[in-house]
C-alpha cells in the first residue's frame, strides 16, 4: 500500500511539475509575440520622444497605418494607474480588462503612448489548446503507469481462476519491479498452503482407509468369535491372549488417531505460539530417562553445558526429541548417541544410531506425512507421521531439521534459534 501511494504520488508530482514547466516555457517562447510586442513599441516610443509634440501625431498616424493597431498619445494625467502600476521610460505596461482586451502603455516624455485595445480571443484559443495538451499528456503518463499494474493484476486473475479449477500447482511469477509483487508472493504462499492441505487430506484419507481398516477388520473378526471364547470350557490362557490381541488392535487405532491429531494441531505453524524460557539440557535428560527402559539399546548423552536456556515450547521440543530417539531405538543395532552442541546462532541436538541407514533417494521424502521407507522397513509398525510431526514442530519454532545417513551411521539434527 505504501509503495503504491509513494509511487503514484511521486509520479503525479514530477509529471505535473515537468509538464507545467515545459508547457509554460513553450507558451512563453511561442506566444510572447502575440501578447507583448514590446521591442517595436519601445523603438516607436524612443522616436516619438525625440520629436517635438506637434510632429508626434504625424509619425503616430504612419505607425497606425503600418501596424494596423489602434494607438493614441494621451496626457500623463489622463491615465489612471493603481498603486502597484508605474510608468517608466523604456518599459511597457500591459493591462487586460474583463472583456479580454489588451492595452499597452509607455511613457513618451510628458505624454503616454497607448496601444490598443486589442482582442485576445486568439490567445485564449491557444491557451485552451495548451491546457488540453497538459491534461492529455498527464493522462498518457498515468496510463503508462497503470498498464503494467493492470497486466500484473490480469496475471493474478488468470492464476486465481486456474487455481479455482483445481490446478493446485498454479503459481505466479511477477517481475521485481511489479507494484503487486507482495500480492503475488502472498498468492503463492496461499496456493502452497492449500496444496499442502489438499495433499495431506489425500494422505489422511489413504491412511484412514488402509491403516485403520486392518486393525478394525481384526476387531470385527474378534467380536464375531467372542462368544466362543466366553464359553466355560474355553481355556483361560487362550481367552486372555484373545482379549490382549483385541486391546492391541484398539491401541493401534488410538495411536494412529493420536498422531493424526497432533499433526493436524500443528497445521497453523505460526499461530498461537507462546514461547517460554526452556532448559534444553533438562529436556534432553527428561526424554532420555523416560525412553531408556523401552529398549535394550543403550542411550548415551553428551553436552558441554549443564544448562542452556532458550525460548521455545517445552512440550513440542520434548515431542520432537522423543520421536527421533524412538525411531533410533527401532533401527539401531547396538548404540544411540544424543549430543547437544551450540554455535553463535543455533542450539542443536543430534541423535545418531548405527542402523542400516536411509537410502539417498528417500532422505527428503521421509519428512512427508504418511511416507514410509520401502527399504529395510518390513518390521516398521509406524504410520509415517513421526518425522512429519518433527518437521512441522521445527518449522513452527523457526528452526530446522537435518539428516545425514549412510549404512551404519544415521544422524538427525534438530536446531533451534538462540534468539
Amino acid at each position: 500500500m505504501r509503495r503504491l501511494f509513494f509511487s503514484l504520488y511521486l509520479l503525479m508530482s514530477l509529471t505535473t511539475i515537468g509538464l507545467g514547466w515545459s508547457l509554460e516555457t513553450l507558451w512563453k517562447s511561442n506566444m510572447a509575440d502575440h501578447t507583448n510586442e514590446q521591442a517595436p513599441l519601445i523603438t516607436l516610443a524612443d522616436v516619438l520622444t525625440q520629436l517635438p509634440p506637434k510632429q508626434r501625431q504625424t509619425v503616430l498616424k504612419q505607425a497606425i497605418k503600418t501596424q494596423q493597431v489602434p494607438m493614441a498619445l494621451l496626457p500623463a494625467d489622463a491615465i489612471s494607474l493603481s498603486s502597484e502600476q508605474t510608468l517608466e521610460p523604456g518599459k511597457v505596461l500591459t493591462t487586460v480588462n474583463d472583456r479580454a482586451q489588451q492595452r499597452q502603455f509607455i511613457a513618451v516624455g510628458n505624454q503616454v503612448l497607448m496601444v490598443g485595445p486589442v482582442e485576445l480571443i486568439a490567445l485564449d484559443h491557444w491557451q485552451a489548446l495548451y491546457t488540453l495538451s497538459f491534461y492529455l499528456l498527464l493522462a498518457l503518463v498515468i496510463l503508462m503507469w497503470i498498464r503494467p499494474l493492470s497486466r500484473d493484476i490480469k496475471r493474478l486473475e488468470v492464476a486465481a481462476d486456474a487455481f479455482g479449477k483445481a490446478h493446485w500447482d498454479t503459481r505466479i511469477q511477477l517481475p521485481k519491479s511489479s507494484q503487486v509483487q507482495s500480492l503475488g508472493r502472498t498468492f503463492n504462499q496461499m496456493a502452497g498452503q492449500i496444496s499442502t492441505l489438499i495433499e495431506n487430506q489425500k494422505h489422511l484419507s489413504n491412511a484412514v482407509s488402509h491403516e485403520i481398516r486392518t486393525p478394525l477388520a481384526r476387531l470385527k473378526f474378534a467380536i464375531a468369535l467372542l462368544p466362543s471364547y466366553c464359553r466355560p470350557e474355553k481355556d483361560a490362557d487362550d481367552r486372555a491372549k484373545f482379549l490382549q490381541d483385541m486391546h492391541q488392535d484398539v491401541k493401534e487405532i488410538e495411536l494412529l488417531l493420536e498422531e493424526m491429531l497432533i499433526y493436524a494441531s500443528l497445521e497453523s505453524a505460526k499461530q498461537d505460539i507462546h514461547l517460554e524460557q526452556t532448559d534444553l539440557v533438562l529436556v534432553c535428560h527428561q526424554v532420555i530417562d523416560r525412553l531408556t527402559d523401552l529398549s535394550p539399546i543403550p542411550l548415551h548423552f553428551s553436552s558441554p553445558l549443564l544448562s542452556l536456556m532458550l525460548p521455545g515450547e517445552p512440550a513440542l521440543m520434548e515431542r520432537a526429541l522423543q520421536n527421533l530417539i524412538t525411531n533410533a531405538q527401532r533401527y539401531a543395532h547396538s548404540r544411540i548417541d544424543v549430543q547437544l552442541h551450540t554455535d553463535e546462532n543455533w542450539a542443536s541436538v543430534t541423535v545418531a544410531d548405527d542402523g542400516v541407514g536411509i537410502p539417498l533417494d528417500e532422505q527428503q521424502k521421509i519428512f512427508d506425512p504418511y511416507y514410509r521407507s520401502k527399504h529395510n522397513r518390513n518390521e516398521d509398525k509406524g504410520y509415517g507421521l513421526g518425522l512429519a510431526i518433527i518437521s512441522r514442530i521445527m518449522t513452527r519454532a523457526s528452526g530446522k531439521v537435518g539428516l545425514q545417513s549412510c549404512p551404519g551411521n544415521t544422524r538427525f539434527t534438530l536446531s533451534w534459534p538462540l534468539q
